[in-house]
């Protein structure tokens, strides 16, 4: 399939910061009723193992998919397109900061755990 306008916009602002995509990647994730299901978002950057959707309208909720990626233990990013092109690219830049962020933190966590269990 052919990316739309507002998608080729995020991706080239994905190789502006040296992010390597995959373009409408399948995920296997289980919806809120335990059903399997496989979504295609717009991005996958597997390096951070993480995916982005770009949303093209105020008319459409993402709440349920969100909630679905959460429940999968997966982020997402939902980057709202028709916003200015600098709010949809600082928020982009902010939420990749915070997952990284959470990241480490979960990692450290681990480690600390970890060092108690060494001889």
């Amino acid at each position: 399939m052919e990316m739309t306008e507002p998608e080729k916009q995020v991706a080239e602002f994905l190789r502006e910061l040296g992010l390597w995509y995959k373009y409408e990647f399948p995920v296997f994730l289980y919806d809120d009723k335990k059903r399997p299901r496989v979504w295609t978002p717009d991005f996958f950057l597997p390096k951070l193992g993480l995916y982005i959707e770009v949303c093209g309208s105020r008319d459409v909720d993402y709440t349920y998919r969100e909630k679905i990626f959460d429940k999968n233990g997966m982020y997402i990013i939902f980057v709202h397109y028709y916003k200015e092109e600098e709010v949809w690219k600082q928020f982009l830049v902010e939420r990749l900061e915070y997952i990284g962020e959470k990241r480490l933190s979960l990692i450290s966590e681990a480690i600390e755990l970890a060092k108690k269990y060494r001889l």
